[in-house]
């Protein structure tokens, strides 16, 4: 555009330059002054050729030069992308990246209160799944959570972070690997319509493996790490299973870095009902012990294909409905010797489980849900029961007085409605009086 504007300013000029010259020798004649005015006319318009040769020839060279910068440039950018994707450093992504990845954020794989996850594709044919959280200040700290937590490390058994977006006045994204095969709670409980389709029943031997793969996962966060890492939200809906069926970690959203000279620290309560651990809900501190009670709670729903906590009957009157709490249920069957009716039915009917196995399993689901944080194992050793490297004594009996009565969410339609099939609690309790009982029993008043 400026090359246009400074051509046709010289043309211009040259064109004025002749009318005038004509001009003068119609007024002035071959006179003296005529000659002048001529010579000087024609050193101007030799001066505006002459610039334009100039300047030409010095738009040629800069454009060149332009040129192989960039290209320079974009081997730069190319090399230095490939070195962070290498060194598993994210990527900081533009906003139109990824809206074109998404195809403006159509295919929805799963939403949250604070975040909702979408299928993409890169422009090198990486597929992702971005997540984009919103809210100011929650969805801030989400984000800086999950980047703290996920950036620095690399586990076979992690979701990897490919990259993140920022921006100005709007929601913030995270760009994951794209997991195929969808979340755990699509493959141990019934059934359900899913958004991508995925899910069925999980044979036992996967199921296994995978309770080693999440046990894995979390004992390098809690142990290998610079910092100890709490997940804090340890359920089946953030476990994902990839095309050979491991199992993946993913959502750090509530995690939280412990320094390795730290017991336990304070934070307000959060994560999922009905994975809390008594200490949280107590206000007494959290620490790794948290995560391995979820991660207890986890295996009790893997065994059964249910939840741990599930209304009995269908009455619409909610004063009479009554809760079905189904480690209690395990524990009963642990005591009369008929631990495999505990385990889910529809692998009881395809036959092939290994009854050592569950016992196994179970017992490891009993240690990890102890309700004093102390009983309860690390995830390191965890690790070695579950492969058979060291034996798994017997739990110790417990009251099961903390039925998290606080997980309770008569609002929740998730939770299947069953008929009862053992033990169960009644909920016609005032919700206040409730908790006290419960505080009441642990803090030994």
């Amino acid at each position: 555009m400026e090359d246009r504007k400074v051509n046709i300013t010289a043309v211009i000029t040259i064109i004025a330059l002749i009318i005038f010259v004509i001009l003068a020798h119609v007024w002035l004649k071959l006179s003296k002054a005529f000659f002048l005015i001529a010579g000087a006319d024609i050193a101007v318009i030799l001066a505006v050729f002459a610039y334009l040769l100039i300047r030409g020839r010095y738009q040629r060279r800069r454009k060149l030069l332009e040129k192989k910068l960039v290209s320079e440039g974009v081997e730069l950018r190319l090399e230095y992308s490939f070195l962070r994707k290498v060194a598993g450093v994210p990527i900081k992504f533009r906003h139109e990246e990824l809206e074109d990845a998404t195809d403006n954020f159509q295919a929805l794989l799963g939403q949250g209160a604070s975040a909702s996850v979408f299928k993409g594709i890169l422009s090198d044919g990486t597929s992702v799944a971005v997540k984009r959280i919103d809210g100011e200040e929650r969805g801030e700290k989400e984000f800086r959570s999950e980047v703290a937590a996920i950036a620095s490390v690399q586990h076979v058994n992690l979701v990897r972070l490919i990259g993140y977006s920022c921006p100005p006045g709007g929601p913030r994204f995270l760009v994951y690997e794209f997991i195929p095969n969808g979340s755990l709670n699509n493959w141990i409980f019934p059934r359900r319509e899913t958004r991508n389709g995925v899910g069925g029943c999980l044979s036992w031997n996967l199921r296994y493996k995978v309770a080693i793969d999440l046990a894995k996962a979390l004992s390098y966060l809690h142990h290998d790490c610079r910092s100890r890492i709490l997940h804090l939200d340890v359920k089946p809906e953030n476990i994902l299973l990839d095309e050979n069926y491991r199992a993946i970690v993913a959502d750090f959203g509530l995690a939280k870095l412990m320094g390795k000279d730290e017991s336990r620290v304070i934070t307000t309560i959060r994560g999922t009902r009905g994975y809390l651990a008594p200490e949280w809900l107590l206000e007494h501190g959290i620490s790794e012990k948290s995560d391995i009670y979820s991660y207890g709670m986890v295996l009790l729903e893997m065994i059964g294909g249910r939840r741990n906590v599930s209304v009995i009957g269908n009455g619409a009157d909610r004063s009479k409905r009554k809760w079905q709490y189904f480690p209690k249920i395990v524990r009963d069957k642990l005591k009369e010797g008929k631990l495999i009716e505990a385990v889910d039915h529809r692998l009881l009917e395809a036959g092939g489980i290994d009854e050592s196995q569950v016992k196994r399993l179970v017992y490891v689901a009993l240690w990890c849900i102890q309700e004093r944080a102390n009983l309860r194992p690390s995830m390191a050793q965890v690790v070695e029961m579950l492969e058979g490297l060291v034996p798994v004594d017997e739990p110790p009996d417990t009251n099961m007085i903390v039925l998290d009565l606080l997980s309770i969410d008569e609002e929740d339609s998730e939770r299947p409605e069953i008929s009862a099939i053992g033990s169960h609690v009644d909920c016609n309790i005032p919700g206040s009086s409730a908790s006290s009982f419960v505080i009441s029993v642990l803090s030994g008043r």
